[in-house]
């Protein structure tokens, strides 16, 4: 195995290992060898420090635990290998700029100081641009469940096939186009989870046609950041963990209050048993200029 091969393997451990003991003896015992070669390695093919890539990720998953969950701060410091409160906040504002409390408390969403992790070769940004909407009305129905952070990926999946499967149970065919609006905040009951809203919807024009009981729902004007997914509906989840976890750091953007836009076009004569269904996804995020 060449050694990009092995540190790319090794960043995937990492990842999945932020919350565990990471000692250089630890890494350089999983990697299998000694924790000075590692470290030459290590640097050699990414160009970072082995450390300081650690704690950077370490630091930006803590920052979404903060923004996400309600969480004791002192919990998430922990949880994230620092020994106390007060390490956690100097490293943190070392690499936001600002204080945890604060952070959780801002009205918007940075992504300045948040780390990607790391890929081996070239990332290729999806296609992506500033789009303006105006106030649109359509058609839908709201439901709410929680989930933890570590069950963002297959549970938010789950959920959207499930709502898109009830919302169209007795539609002759698939929509041209639907919207999924979605909007998380931190769970009230529970402080390790949060609650996501997610509506399924249409144009107000479609409705009648394709849904029998619905309400109105108010997609939101306002300045956003789309991002563009092509492929079957199953790499959806996938794709949205990708911009929010490497496009929004990258592009250095800052997220307003608001709801995630999902605007969907199924391919033609796409049907709904289907598995995997092909389509196109506008994926738009309120932001700030």
């Amino acid at each position: 195995m060449d050694r990009a091969s092995i540190i790319r393997d090794l960043l995937v451990w990492l990842e999945s290992h932020l919350d565990q003991p990471l000692s250089l003896d630890n890494v350089a015992a999983k990697a299998g060898y000694s924790k000075w070669h590692l470290q030459r390695m290590f640097k050699e093919i990414t160009g970072e420090a082995i450390g300081a890539y650690i704690r950077a990720r370490r630091l930006s998953k803590s920052a979404v635990a903060l923004r996400l969950t309600a969480r004791p701060i002192l919990d998430i410091a922990l949880q994230y290998r620092f020994d106390s409160q007060q390490t956690f906040t100097r490293a943190f504002k070392k690499q936001f700029s600002q204080t945890p409390a604060h952070y959780r408390r801002s009205p918007e969403w940075s992504a300045f100081g948040l780390r990607p992790p790391l890929r081996l070769g070239e990332f290729v940004m999806p296609e992506h641009r500033f789009v303006t909407l105006q106030d649109t009305r359509l058609v839908g129905t709201t439901q709410s469940y929680f989930c933890s952070l570590e069950q963002i990926s297959d549970f938010r999946h789950e959920m959207r096939v499930q709502f898109w499967h009830d919302f169209l149970a007795h539609a002759p065919a698939i929509p041209p186009v639907l919207y999924g609006l979605n909007e998380t905040r931190p769970s009230l009951e529970r402080d390790d989870e949060q609650e996501v809203f997610y509506t399924t919807a249409l144009a107000e024009e479609l409705a009648s046609d394709y849904v029998q009981s619905a309400q109105p729902v108010l997609l939101q004007g306002g300045e956003y950041m789309m991002f563009i997914y092509d492929g079957p509906g199953s790499g959806v989840q996938e794709f949205i963990l990708t911009v929010y976890g490497t496009c929004m750091p990258m592009l250095n953007l800052t997220r307003r209050r608001g709801q995630d836009i999902e605007r969907y076009y199924p391919a033609e004569n796409a049907r709904a048993s289907e598995r995997p269904l092909n389509l196109r996804c506008e994926f738009l995020i309120p932001v700030r200029r």
